[in-house]
C-alpha cells in the first residue's frame, strides 16, 4: 500500500511544491513574468488533459507496467528538469512530468483496488491514499519553502529521483487485477476527452492573467465545452466507449465525482488565498508561511487515518461524505471572519485544522464512493474521472475564486486603506468556497444512495436509510 501511497504523494506534491519556489527559478533562469506561470501550467495542462486516456491505457494493456511507464517518465522528467538550464527546457520537462504524473496516477487507484478487497481492507487503503492525496497538496507548500530556502529550488525537483526508485522497486508486490474485457482504444473518444479537458484546463489556467473576456480564453471554453459534448456523444453510440456504462451507471459514483470536483474548486483557492493573507497582509516569508500549513496538514493525516475511515464504517455513505463537508465547510467559514488583525495561533491555525480534518475525510469518503463496486477490468477509467475531477476543480478555483476575490477588492478598496481591501477580497472567496462544500452536501444527498454490491447499481429506492 506504501508504495501506490508514495506515488500519489509525488505526483500530488508536484503541482503545489514549484508555486513558493517560482520568485527563486525567475531569478535563476531569467523567465519573463508573462511565461513563469507556465512552470506551473505546463504540469496541471497535461496532467489532466491526459487522465482519461492514460486509465483506459492501463487497463488494455497492464496497469503495473503502465504505472512503471508513468512513474520512470515522472522521475526522469524531474531529474532533466532539475537540471535544466534555461526556462523554456523547464517548462518543457514539467509538460513531460504531467504526462508522467497523468499515465501513473490512474495506475495507482486501480492498483489499490484490484490488490485489496472491498471493505475493511479496502476503506483502510483508501483512507491512506486520501490522506497523501490531501497532505501531499499541503505539504508541497511546506516543502516547497523548506527546499527552496536551504537546498535551492533545483531540489524541489531533483528531491523526487530516490522516491521514485524506491517506489518502481516495491510495484511487484501489487495485484494486476483483472484484465480489461476489451482489447482496442476508442479513439475518437480518446480524442475528444484529451482535447477538450486540454481545452479547458488551458483556458481556466490563462483566465488569471488575462481575465474571461480573453478571446483565448472564451474560444478554448466554447471549443471544450463543443469536444466534450462530442466525447458524450461517442460514449452513448460508440460500441467500446472509453467510459464504459456500468462505470457511470451508479448514482453514487456520480455523485462523488461531482463532490470531488466542488472540493477541489473550494480547496485549492483556499490555499491561495491563504498564502496571499500570510505574505501580503501579515509579511510572512515564503519558509514561514510553508510552515503555517502545518496544522492543515495535521488535520488531513487525523483525518486519513482515523475520521474518514471511522465515517465509512460507522455511518452511512451519504452521511459520511455530508458530515465529511460540513466539517470542511466549518472551518472554510471560519477564516471568513479574518481581518488584517487576526491572530495567527487564536484563529488561522485552529481554523486550518477544523479544515484540513473535513477535507481529508471528504477526500478519503468521495473515493471510496467513487470506486465502490467498479469491476477490476475497469478500475482504471474509474479511477481516472475522480483525477480528471480534482485536477479541473483545482484549475476552476484559481480562476474563478480568484475572480470573485479580485472584483471584492476592488469594490473595497474604494473607502478603505488596501489591506483592509486585501482581506475583505480573501474572505469572499473563502465564503464562496463554503457554498461549493454546501453544494456537495445537496449533490450528496440527492445522489448517494446504498450499494447493493452489483456493478453499476444501487439499493432500491425502499432499502435507502442513510
Amino acid at each position: 500500500m506504501w508504495v501506490i501511497a508514495f506515488a500519489r504523494f509525488l505526483v500530488v506534491l508536484d503541482g503545489t511544491i514549484m508555486i513558493v519556489a517560482l520568485p527563486s527559478i525567475q531569478d535563476a533562469l531569467k523567465i519573463s513574468p508573462s511565461n513563469l506561470n507556465w512552470v506551473i501550467n505546463a504540469y496541471s495542462l497535461t496532467f489532466g488533459g491526459l487522465m482519461l486516456v492514460a486509465g483506459r491505457v492501463g487497463d488494455l494493456y497492464g496497469r503495473k507496467k503502465i504505472f512503471r511507464v508513468g512513474l520512470v517518465l515522472f522521475g526522469a522528467a524531474s531529474l532533466l528538469g532539475g537540471l535544466a538550464p534555461t526556462g523554456g527546457a523547464l517548462i518543457a520537462f514539467r509538460a513531460v512530468q504531467g504526462v508522467g504524473a497523468a499515465i501513473a496516477t490512474p495506475g495507482a487507484l486501480s492498483l489499490l483496488v484490484a490488490t485489496f478487497p472491498e471493505g475493511r481492507p479496502r476503506t483502510r487503503a483508501l483512507g491512506l491514499y486520501g490522506g497523501m492525496t490531501g497532505l501531499a497538496s499541503v505539504m508541497g507548500l511546506v516543502l516547497g519553502g523548506v527546499l527552496t530556502t536551504y537546498a535551492g529550488w533545483r531540489w524541489v525537483l531533483l528531491v523526487n529521483v530516490p522516491v521514485i526508485i524506491g517506489v518502481l522497486l516495491g510495484v511487484n508486490a501489487l495485484d494486476e487485477g483483472a484484465p480489461a474485457g476489451r482489447t482496442k482504444i476508442d479513439l475518437p473518444g480518446a480524442a475528444f476527452a484529451t482535447l477538450g479537458a486540454g481545452s479547458l484546463v488551458y483556458a481556466v489556467d490563462r483566465v488569471g492573467e488575462h481575465g474571461w473576456s480573453d478571446a483565448a480564453v472564451v474560444g478554448c471554453l466554447t471549443g471544450s465545452a463543443l469536444l466534450l459534448s462530442l466525447f458524450v456523444a461517442a460514449q452513448r453510440i460508440g460500441r467500446t466507449p472509453m467510459v464504459p456504462r456500468e462505470v457511470v451507471g451508479d448514482r453514487g459514483r456520480g455523485g462523488a465525482n461531482i463532490v470531488t470536483l466542488l472540493m477541489s474548486t473550494g480547496s485549492f483557492a483556499t490555499y491561495f488565498f491563504l498564502t496571499l493573507y500570510m505574505q501580503q497582509i501579515l509579511g510572512y516569508s515564503a519558509l514561514r508561511t510553508g510552515l503555517m500549513y502545518l496544522p492543515l496538514a495535521v488535520g488531513f493525516g487525523i483525518a486519513a487515518g482515523g475520521v474518514g475511515p471511522q465515517l465509512l464504517a460507522r455511518t452511512s455513505e451519504r452521511a459520511a461524505l455530508s458530515l465529511a463537508l460540513a466539517l470542511a465547510a466549518a472551518g472554510t467559514a471560519w477564516f471568513g471572519f479574518l481581518t488584517v488583525h487576526s491572530s495567527m495561533y487564536g484563529m488561522v491555525m485552529p481554523a486550518s485544522l477544523v479544515t484540513g480534518l473535513g477535507l481529508g475525510a471528504t477526500v478519503v469518503v468521495s473515493t471510496g464512493i467513487g470506486v465502490r463496486g467498479i469491476d477490476g477490468s475497469e478500475a482504471g477509467i474509474g479511477s481516472a474521472l475522480l483525477t480528471a475531477g480534482s485536477q479541473i476543480g483545482g484549475a476552476l478555483g484559481l480562476a474563478g475564486l480568484a475572480t470573485v476575490a479580485v472584483t471584492a477588492t476592488r469594490h473595497a478598496a474604494k473607502g478603505t486603506p488596501l489591506p483592509d481591501a486585501l482581506v475583505h477580497g480573501y474572505t469572499a472567496g473563502f465564503r464562496v468556497a463554503v457554498g461549493l462544500y454546501l453544494l456537495g452536501i445537496v449533490v450528496a444527498l440527492v445522489t448517494v444512495t446504498p450499494y447493493d454490491g452489483r456493478r453499476g447499481s444501487a439499493a432500491a429506492p425502499a432499502e435507502v436509510t442513510g
